[in-house]
């Protein structure tokens, strides 16, 4: 499909620069196929129906973004001096190896050297497209962890405006109820609308829950610069679908409840780890699965997502799933009427609509 498919006008002013306080506070968008209505958070409880089951990421954000001097590895003693290099952390590949969206990408090369502190540094081991590293750190394991802590700072998509140092408010604004596990770049959004009070309401209506664990890259946030989505390579980002889970999931499905997948990243690895029939098996990998109008949705029945960028394969993925012609009516109503977009914004309930168009 064309890219330009996708593509819409925002002003500048929907974009969310903080998160809604408290977080359910957030306004909510009903996106049936014949329908928008407005609403609230809050309102959910009353949305889904008992037996329903909401599946969330347990992903959690490390601080992936660091800055630091550019040097040659050959050449001992730190760079006090070199260039200025931004790196932003997307994905591990080893303990202690990882591959980063750098900034200048072009002046790096594979003998580059770069300290982010004293006694914290990494080397440049390959460069890829796309302004794409491989670094390989001179910590792994729970020291650079440790390291990162101290000295990297929450990756916020560009469209969130912060100074270098970052915000302290962010380490805990980014990071959902849910977080677990150590490993995601960016945060699966939709779950930042969720409070204990939030929880307590959709127990208290039956409403099941399971967790899954998709780590967010980087690559999220790049638009799709391909003219024919046909043409555009997306990143893979590893998951892990537990027997557990999936078996939690497959008798919600069996005794009439309604998939519920919160986000795209639980929606992307719900669909990669589901059968022609919707059965959801064991998964635990990495998965790069590109969804766009056309395709059949095989285990979701309900969406939960914030408000995306024109041109994202989120965009296109809310378009498969609630209709191209749906979700452009939805996001011209929202910008009307003053809903706040992207990361720190308000919130769709997307009905699935198999008739799409």
């Amino acid at each position: 499909m064309k890219t330009d498919l996708f593509d819409f006008d925002l002003p500048p002013e929907r974009i969310a620069q903080k998160p809604a306080s408290p977080r359910d506070s957030a306004r909510l968008l009903e996106v049936m196929p014949d329908a928008l209505i407005d609403r609230g958070v809050r309102d959910l409880p009353s949305l889904l129906n008992p037996g329903d089951v909401l599946v969330v990421n347990d992903t959690r954000v490390i601080p992936a973004r660091l800055t630091g001097r550019r040097g040659d590895a050959s050449r001992p003693g730190p760079p006090e001096g070199g260039p200025k290099v931004e790196v932003t952390l997307h994905k591990w590949d080893d303990d202690g190896l990882w591959r980063a969206f750098a900034r200048p990408a072009r002046k790096l090369s594979p003998r580059d050297h770069i300290v982010f502190a004293p006694g914290f540094s990494a080397d440049v081991i390959s460069k890829g497209d796309g302004g794409e590293v491989t670094l390989r750190f001179n910590k792994a394991g729970p020291d650079l962890k440790d390291a990162l802590e101290q000295f990297g700072v929450m990756p916020l998509p560009p469209y969130i405006k912060r100074d270098a140092a970052g915000d302290d408010a962010d380490k805990d604004d980014y990071q959902t109820l849910f977080a677990a596990r150590d490993g995601a770049v960016a945060a699966p959004t939709a779950s930042l609308h969720f409070t204990p009070d939030l929880l307590a309401a959709l127990d208290a209506r039956g409403v099941e829950r399971v967790s899954l664990t998709l780590h967010v890259g980087a690559g999220t946030f790049l638009p799709v610069r391909e003219d024919d989505t046909r043409h555009h390579v997306m990143h893979a980002e590893w998951g892990e679908v537990s027997r557990q889970a999936a078996d939690f999931i497959n008798q919600a499905r069996d005794a009439g409840g309604r998939v519920v997948a919160v986000g795209s990243t639980a929606m992307r690895l719900l669909e990669t780890a589901a059968d022609a029939e919707g059965q959801i098996h064991p998964f635990k990998g990495d998965t790069d699965i590109f969804i766009t109008p056309g395709y059949k949705f095989r285990a979701v029945d309900l969406m939960l997502t914030n408000f995306h960028l024109p041109r994202s394969t989120l965009f296109m993925l809310v378009s498969a799933f609630a209709g191209l012609g749906r979700m452009h009516s939805a996001y011209a109503h929202a910008v009307a009427e003053a809903y706040r977009f992207y990361s720190y914004g308000d919130a769709c309930l997307l009905h699935r609509n198999d008739d799409a168009a």
